[in-house]
């Protein structure tokens, strides 16, 4: 008997199954997005981070050809200035609550990954793409603006400041391999295996000993946005909660008895 549970919206759907959570985008044929998206995207989020027995989320698209075109052109050129910055905004709250989130969120690239499509994924733990999936890249410069969820900051700490600079202001998109070489995506893998891989590589981390999983995420996370005397106290204080778990008397146990851990994720 599976285990499996669906939620259906409009934009998207988000499927529970062991340990891994799904968030399938189908927007449009591009996934191009306005509000309504990021509000079930939001909520989405929400309700997983409150789910204990998820411990990866994978992001996806179920439309060919594309991961996301990034935000609908028509519904920024018919928004007032006040509205689309609100919607920014409200974009980067949604981005921001990935980082926070006890899950490890993986965005899976099987299609174009541009503008506000990339910035969802800059927003996701790690990314993997398939060596076929077609350009990656932020080109809002051609439109007269920047890269306003996240592009100019997320991609500049991720790769460094010259090439997200170099990025940003010529527009330019990379190949999948390219974007492997400076860091950008983190996996490149052939084109049919890109969803099975990036899913067992899922399970394996879900499988894992989850707890202490969390933990290294959030030591991260939040650790790069500290003084580093400040983060080695963090990381120290999210060790001592290991040390006290189950799982740690777990691992400790099982490797001196030369057996497999049992983790409970507590």
């Amino acid at each position: 008997m599976s285990d499996t549970v669906a939620i259906e919206k409009k934009n998207l759907t988000v499927i529970k199954n062991s340990g891994v959570a799904e968030i399938h985008l189908h927007i449009n044929k591009t996934n191009a997005y306005g509000l309504e998206f990021y509000q079930e995207f939001n909520a989405a989020i929400d309700e997983l981070r409150f789910d204990p027995n998820i411990k990866v989320v994978v992001l996806m698209s179920d439309v060919p050809k594309f991961f996301s075109a990034g935000a609908d052109i028509n519904f920024l050129k018919a928004a007032d200035p006040r509205y689309k910055t609100q919607f920014c905004l409200f974009c980067n709250e949604t981005l921001d609550k990935i980082a926070r989130s006890p899950q490890v969120y993986i965005a899976c690239l099987e299609g174009h990954t541009v503008g506000g499509g990339l910035e969802m994924a800059l927003g996701c733990d790690l990314r993997f793409m398939g060596d076929e999936a077609g350009k990656i890249g932020l080109p809002e410069v051609s439109l007269g603006v920047l890269a306003g969820t996240g592009g100019t900051q997320r991609l500049a700490r991720l790769i460094g400041y010259s090439r997200a600079l170099d990025m940003n202001i010529t527009g330019e998109t990379l190949t999948p391999q390219e974007a492997l070489d400076i860091g950008l995506v983190n996996k490149v893998f052939p084109q049919a295996e890109t969803r099975e891989r990036t899913l067992e590589y899922a399970r394996r981390i879900a499988e894992s000993a989850s707890y202490a999983v969390s933990n290294i995420k959030l030591s991260i996370m939040n650790g790069k946005e500290m003084p580093l005397n400040v983060a080695i106290r963090y990381e120290g204080e999210l060790q001592n909660l290991l040390f006290r778990s189950e799982d740690a008397k777990e691992g400790l146990s099982a490797f001196l008895e030369k057996r497999k851990p049992n983790w409970k994720g507590i």
